[in-house]
């Protein structure tokens, strides 16, 4: 399975540094801003899995990227500050983040919280309307019947799934599922969604996971 991407957002480079090579150590990719210029155009564009995310940044504080972000996507998003008043940790919480780590901090504990923000993510999608996705058997499940994928169906079922009602084109698709695209056509993405959604009558569903959206792409409906 491809590695999970961490989004760090912090202009204190040497605190970075840190924070990237413990989070490599863990297994995670990383995307690094020095500021705040371009952070929610490429959560937008890309699919991280947590934003560790400086309040004070020189361009546009990390609050208002907060709510920017929040206004789309509900990546878990973890604060980091030198400020400690009780009224910035409300307002940071308030405004949509999840976590709030204050500086300095052990670089121990920051991965800690990562893992712990992500594995709770995680087992609100696998609860998600009955609907249990086993990203190490690649079985998905509901109710007693379950459904085993390939591979590469696994991980365009979990793009869509993990990210229910964003439309995904083709051409995104491409880029973020398949390791080679450039031996992938849009043939090969409508064909592994044809495949996808046979399986996926195997499990008795009352509608269609898998929405054909015309001219843009497709995108995952939950349960009903």
């Amino acid at each position: 399975m491809n590695k999970q991407t961490v989004i760090i957002v912090e202009d204190d480079s040497e605190i970075a540094e840190m924070v990237i090579m413990y989070l490599h150590a863990a297994n995670y990719l990383t995307k690094w801003f020095d500021d705040s210029k371009g952070v929610v155009e490429w959560v937008q564009e890309n699919d991280p899995v947590l934003i560790l995310l400086d309040l004070d940044l020189p361009t546009q504080s990390g609050l208002v990227v907060c709510k920017e972000i929040r206004a789309f996507s509900d990546i878990p998003i973890i604060m980091t500050t030198a400020k400690v008043e009780e009224v910035d940790r409300l307002i940071g919480l308030e405004i949509g983040a999840d976590d709030y780590v204050c500086k300095p901090y052990s670089l121990k504990e920051l991965i800690a919280r990562v893992k712990v923000n992500l594995r709770r993510t995680t087992k609100q999608s696998l609860q998600s309307g009955g609907l249990e996705v086993n990203s190490e058997s690649l079985i998905v499940s509901y109710k007693n019947l379950q459904i085993e994928l390939s591979a590469i169906e696994f991980s365009l079922f979990n793009l869509l799934y993990s990210n229910a009602n964003r439309i995904y084109s083709r051409a995104h698709i491409m880029d973020l599922v398949y390791d080679d695209y450039r031996d992938v056509n849009d043939r090969t993405v409508d064909s592994h969604i044809r495949n996808l959604r046979k399986k996926l009558k195997k499990l008795s569903l009352e509608n269609d996971l898998i929405r054909s959206i015309y001219g843009a792409g497709y995108k995952f409906e939950p349960i009903v």
